[in-house]
């Protein structure tokens, strides 16, 4: 089961090249969980979340517009696994009627999604495991 979540916090560190995003579950045990990412994916989130538009298209927005151009839509993005202290991801693109999911590492997934109101989403399993 698919559970909403939000990104609650963006962590830079400029002393570290490990930063970190927190994702929290919307309504329901408000739970939540880091995940360490690399700076240029956080610096990627926090340009889109602060709506900084640059003159040329990084590579995260470069992904988006691909999509786009060739007829599709980002419907959500799924944190879908979490094994051996390493999440896994996957980007779901509409196309001409057809669900295309995209494996993808969760930076990257997130970086995309960022500021363009596309849900998340975390599989209950990996609020399970966490748990443990």
């Amino acid at each position: 089961m698919e559970i909403p979540v939000e990104l609650a916090q963006i962590i830079i560190n400029e002393q570290t090249d490990e930063q970190v995003v927190v994702l929290r579950e919307k309504g329901g045990d408000q739970r939540s969980f880091p995940i360490v990412i690399g700076m240029a994916e956080i610096c990627a989130i926090d340009r889109r979340v602060k709506q900084i538009v640059l003159p040329r298209p990084l590579t995260h927005d470069l992904l988006v517009n691909a999509i786009e151009q060739m007829g599709g839509r980002i419907q959500k993005v799924v944190i879908s696994d979490l094994r051996e202290h390493t999440f896994f991801a996957s980007i779901h693109v509409l196309r001409n009627g057809e669900t295309i999911e995209i494996d993808s590492r969760p930076s990257d997934a997130l970086a995309m999604s960022a500021g363009l109101e596309i849900p998340l989403f975390v599989e209950e399993g990996v609020f399970e495991q966490l748990k443990m």
